[in-house]
């Protein structure tokens, strides 16, 4: 019984260890040497960059630019500011300031850049974390780099980007306009998609990762978390840095080092100064130390390489390494040693058929059961909890109870199928079925996602955990519980991980993943006789975390509700409604709306971009009020064989952050550009939309465009200002504490709608 216990606490160390050694947790000191990065000094930066929201254009964005150059300035730094306008692929329009600083090396040689972006979310994320974090720990880690009074062999370039959350459009004026962006031999770029938990790190490269993983390990960062598994995940997904620029316009290569926990932050106005985890910022600041002096000092010009490796973060080693040539010979010796150990075995008779049939049925039940409660967890939760599909991140504030008490319920399921097949000495015969399906992972691993190969070390340590239990009858159980530590390390960490940076919609990976350990853990639960036991305190625990969650549900001060709302002006015919994008309307949204809102099924054929493509719900005719409409004044329009060219441009006559231009796909457009810039493939453009400007400066909208001759061409116009609740003539009531705009989405605007035809 002792040793029965001692294995348990050795397995849950083992989880907690998994989590725990994934970055600093020391109390922030003000008495930190000036020559090491100090996450007090960091904060006072980020304490004056993040009291309000800055996104491009509006006032805050210039206070903050004219903080961070005089904090280069003081450096010692040479600064400049890179302007020009940019558009992305899907559209996205603004003209950019980028913050450039240089510190001039030793060498003539390839310069090292650290790259974030100081614009914040429009239009009311505080961007405390997205990413002040990542300016105040490039402003922190130079001023300590510099304390040593050390002139480095590189250059060292700055660029704090502007206009990343639209477009990553400063990225782009930089890597194609700037002269400096040549010399350019690597990146570390600094971002967040939440406001807590570990810095992640995945390399951004054209080639093959080698030289550059093998570089990051000679630098040795105190806490690294990173896999190969992370950016292989990471290209599949449609979320981009301006890392992703670098690589794809220049071939540069890069670090990205993002965090992204506490996902219901993400771009709203709670992503704040006070709700950023300063072990997260504490961590940033251990990467970029060692980074920055390594690299300061490499050879950066030698960062190429036509290899790929397998890389994975782990305990006392901290990054493990080795080449994607390895991974069949690897796959080949375990499907080898576990073939000659089924033979062998058998032949011991320590392998029976009838208790591994019994195995595989078990495993396969859990399997379904654990797969189909993953699958619908999200959508049962929304119909318990409605509300919670107005949180457009698709991550709760009580996400983190949510996965903890599926993986607890996902354990008791284990348990109690398990509980049914238990006789004394089978539990090796049960193994067999968790070691063949890991294998089958690892093939299709090898085939489709081979940054997720060292899903072949937990399997190596199956296979030494069923040899002991071929050779010995009761082997020791403190033993298989040391030899599962590997397990737990490598896998534990992405039961939460998924999760929370994908959604809850992901809790079937949480849920797999409990079942896949479990099954490898068989070496020590697999001689428990009373699991059922085990299953009802896993039961317990599960119900625990339920309750938790429902206490939490509900919306407060610190767990505000997202809402929105729109004043639509339609220009063509003098008529106003009010917008929301809420499903539910709540205490602020229903006086305005009433307790029947119309569908807003016809506002929905001109879809506002935003990064979920989410529709309008409810409308509600308004009262009319004056607001000034947009000049548009063609100055060119001609026919040259058959082709009519013509310019335009659109003058806000109110202070306007945004114009969105849609038209009918049923229009040709040979060339269309905007400011200057070619806007691609316009005929191919979602929902009708041709791009969106997102205005500095209050400059007009200038469109040049060829069409054919004859064409009735046609533009929907939608000008919008973020000063809503700011406007006297609606005299609105302000938001209750316990809410706050809905981030991803065009909130508290005054929109106008406008037709541009020309026959």
């Amino acid at each position: 019984m002792i040793k029965k216990a001692i294995a348990l606490l050795i397995i849950v160390w083992g989880v907690y260890w998994s989590f725990s050694s994934l970055m600093p947790r020391e109390e922030i000191s003000i008495d930190v040497p000036d020559n090491q990065f100090s996450t007090h000094r960091a904060l006072m930066h980020l304490k004056t960059i993040a009291k309000a929201p800055h996104y491009v254009g509006s006032e805050e964005h210039h206070r903050v630019r004219d903080y961070i150059i005089a904090q280069l300035e003081q450096l010692g730094l040479e600064t400049q500011i890179q302007e020009g306008f940019s558009v992305d692929n899907y559209g996205n329009l603004t003209k950019p300031k980028n913050i450039i600083g240089r510190l001039r090396g030793k060498e003539k040689g390839k310069a090292l850049l650290l790259l974030t972006h100081y614009d914040s979310d429009p239009h009311s994320a505080i961007g405390a974390s997205d990413a002040g974090s990542g300016v105040v720990t490039i402003l922190e880690g130079l001023k300590a780099f510099l304390s040593s009074n050390k002139t480095p062999k590189n250059d060292i370039i700055v660029l704090i980007s502007d206009g990343e959350e639209l477009g990553l459009n400063g990225a782009n004026i930089f890597v194609n306009n700037h002269e400096w962006a040549d010399n350019i031999g690597l990146v570390i770029n600094f971002e967040a998609r939440g406001s807590g938990g570990p810095s992640l790190m995945f390399i951004e490269t054209n080639q093959g990762n080698a030289n550059l993983i093998k570089e990051f390990v000679k630098a040795n960062p105190e806490f690294p978390v990173s896999s190969s598994l992370f950016y292989s995940i990471y290209k599949i997904l449609p979320n981009d840095t301006d890392l992703t620029v670098f690589r794809e316009d220049g071939n540069i290569d890069g670090f990205n080092l993002a965090f992204i926990d506490d996902h219901f932050d993400y771009h709203t106005q709670l992503d704040t100064y006070e709700r950023l985890d300063r072990n997260t910022l504490k961590h940033q600041g251990s990467y970029l130390m060692p980074m920055l002096y390594y690299f300061a000092e490499a050879d950066l010009e030698a960062l190429k390489s036509n290899e790929d490796n397998i890389y994975f973060n782990a305990p006392i080693f901290k990054m493990v390494s080795y080449p994607f040539s390895w991974i069949y010979p690897m796959l080949v010796i375990a499907i080898v040693v576990f073939v000659r150990l089924l033979i062998y075995g058998i032949k011991q008779k320590a392998l029976r058929a009838k208790p591994i049939g019994k195995g595989f049925l078990a495993f396969f039940i859990a399997l379904i059961l654990a797969g189909l409660i993953g699958y619908f967890a999200w959508p049962m939760l929304k119909t318990i909890y409605p509300y919670y599909d107005e949180m457009l991140q698709g991550f709760t504030y009580n996400g983190h109870d949510y996965i903890a008490a599926f993986a607890f319920g996902t354990l008791a399921l284990c348990f109690f199928v398990y509980h049914k097949v238990y006789e004394k000495g089978n539990t090796a015969s049960l193994l067999v079925a968790p070691i063949t399906f890991w294998i089958i992972i690892c093939v299709a691993i090898a085939l489709k996602l081979k940054g997720a190969s060292f899903f072949i070390f937990p399997v190596y340590f199956a296979l030494l955990c069923l040899f002991v239990l071929i050779r010995q009858k009761q082997p020791s159980l403190i033993l298989m519980a040391l030899l599962s530590l590997p397990l737990l390390i490598l896998i534990t960490p992405l039961v939460q991980l998924f999760p929370v940076g994908l959604g809850l919609k992901m809790m079937l990976t949480n849920t797999v993943l409990v079942v896949l350990l479990f099954g490898l853990l068989l070496p020590v639960f697999g001689r428990f006789k009373y699991k059922k036991r085990l299953g009802y305190l896993s039961v317990l625990i599960a119900v625990f975390f339920l309750i938790s969650a429902h206490s939490k549900s509900g919306f407060t001060q610190d767990r505000p509700k997202p809402n929105s709302l729109l004043y639509v002006f339609n220009a063509n015919d003098s008529t106003a409604v009010w917008v929301t994008y809420d499903k539910l309307l709540d205490d602020w949204t229903r006086p305005i709306f009433g307790e029947q809102p119309e569908v807003a099924s016809s506002l929905n054929k001109h879809i506002v971009d935003s990064k979920y493509s989410t529709r309008f719900t409810y409308t509600k005719p308004a009262p009319l009020k004056f607001i000034e409409q947009p000049k548009i004044n063609i100055f060119k329009d001609t026919i040259i064989q058959d082709v009519r060219h013509i310019k335009l441009d659109i003058t806000p006559q109110r202070r306007v952050n945004r114009i969105e231009l849609l038209a009918s796909t049923s229009n040709a457009f040979q060339v269309f550009k905007a400011n200057g810039q070619v806007i691609k493939s316009p005929k191919k453009s979602k929902n009708n939309r041709l791009l969106s400007y997102y205005i500095v400066d209050n400059d007009p909208l200038v469109l040049e465009f060829e069409v054919p001759n004859g064409q009735k061409t046609e533009f929907t116009l939608l000008e919008a200002s973020y000063d809503l609740l700011d406007n006297t003539s609606f005299n609105l009531p302000k938001r209750d504490a316990i809410m706050i705009p809905k981030p991803f989405v065009l909130n508290d605007a005054l929109v106008v709608k406008k037709t541009i035809t020309i026959d």
